[in-house]
């Protein structure tokens, strides 16, 4: 335990000023929560594309912020914080919304969002213990999964005339066990 809390500690630079570009892109991507939601939610003419545009231009400040923190050296603990819980409140707004929309059913949100929660709610009580729970691997990967599967569902309407299969719905279940299967890792690796 007491290694993975040192590795952890070791990348965070201690001079960093939480007021760097990745903390700013963090920002930035939770003031793209309610924009995002406008478009989306108004149904206004092309709404969708310009919902599924923002969700996109969020998800891309998720990687760039990421890249940018640690190729800079400016990884804060704040970032650390920040950084995942942005990535939630944009996953929750979706879901609320498509569930609102009725097209993602309500069991999918509340299976991603109690996961969400219960990771935060972990990652609160390690960071008590004064260790911070990085991402892992299968995080991120539930992580795409899910901004996939969002945008999926969002353009609906574009691709259905083309498709018959309901990629979106497909997209949605698989992020539902890249989301259990993450969480659950989680919990094993730091009990």
């Amino acid at each position: 335990m007491s290694n993975r809390k040192s590795r952890v500690q070791a990348s965070v630079g201690p001079s960093a000023s939480p007021f760097n570009l990745p903390n700013v892109l963090t920002v930035f991507r939770i003031f793209l929560v309610p924009v995002f939601m406008f478009f989306l939610l108004t149904r206004i003419q092309y709404g969708n594309y310009l919902a599924a545009g923002v969700f996109v231009m969020a998800a891309v400040t998720d990687s760039l912020d990421g890249y940018i923190a640690r190729r800079r050296k400016q990884v804060t603990k704040l970032g650390i914080i920040l950084d995942p819980l942005a990535d939630k409140l944009l996953i929750t707004s979706a879901l609320i919304s498509l569930v609102q929309l009725g097209q993602v059913a309500a069991w999918v949100a509340v299976v991603i969002l109690g996961r969400e929660f219960a990771v935060t709610g972990l990652r609160a009580v390690k960071a008590e213990e004064g260790v911070i729970i990085p991402a892992g691997s299968l995080g991120k990967l539930k992580t795409i999964a899910q901004i996939v599967a969002v945008i999926l569902v969002i353009l609906e309407d574009f691709y259905r005339s083309l498709l018959s299969w309901p990629i979106g719905d497909w997209a949605m279940y698989l992020a539902v066990v890249l989301t259990v299967a993450s969480g659950l890792q989680y919990f094993w690796r730091w009990k």
